[in-house]
């Protein structure tokens, strides 16, 4: 096995783990809020907050689509060395990662049943950059408003009116991570 593959993981993972889950939990509760989360060097072109939210949530029970240039040879083994997480196709993920074109097209990722809303998927978007500037958010977890820059609104005001079904959204860049949950409203 190539060192690329067993390295990159949480050198300390109970520590490392638990300060993932609060960045990707705080960053979930308070939409446009920007976190720093650490302690994942996963191979390229992964960045390193898309692989710690994967070293945190994903295990094997996890299903995980791997889109566009992630779905390579070394993310694949980093993926199975660390996680265990069985990759699988789009309409059948837990957890999608990739950039916003290779995600698309939204409609075939899950977004839950009225019996069982969450049974949809979390997309996992990798941007070359992350600002708090652009669309404006509104909603549980914003006092007012917030703003963040997102690749483009239309899909997230279509996301959001299928609300309480609907998909929910990371956004990485580096080491940085913004949530978008199905329940904000985006102008």
């Amino acid at each position: 096995m190539q060192a690329e593959t067993l390295s990159g993981g949480f050198t300390n993972p109970a520590v490392q783990s638990a300060a993932a889950f609060r960045g990707v939990m705080e960053a979930t509760a308070r939409p446009g809020n920007i976190e720093t989360i650490t302690g994942a060097t996963p191979p390229v072109p992964m960045s390193p907050a898309a692989g710690a939210v994967i070293l945190t949530l994903c295990d094997t029970d996890t299903p995980l689509y791997l889109a566009g240039d992630l779905d390579c040879d070394a993310v694949r083994k980093w993926v199975a060395f660390h996680t265990g997480a069985p990759l699988t196709g789009p309409s059948h993920c837990m957890f999608a990662v990739g950039d916003w074109a290779a995600l698309g097209p939204l409609s075939q990722y899950p977004i839950g049943t009225s019996e069982y809303p969450d049974r949809s998927a979390t997309l996992i978007v990798e941007m070359d950059d992350l600002t708090p500037e652009g669309a404006t958010l509104s909603g549980p977890g914003i006092k007012t408003t917030a703003t963040l820059s997102l690749p483009e609104t239309a899909a997230f005001q279509d996301n959001h009116g299928h609300f309480p079904l609907g998909l929910d959204f990371m956004f990485t860049s580096g080491d940085r991570i913004a949530g978008l949950p199905r329940s904000t409203e985006v102008r």
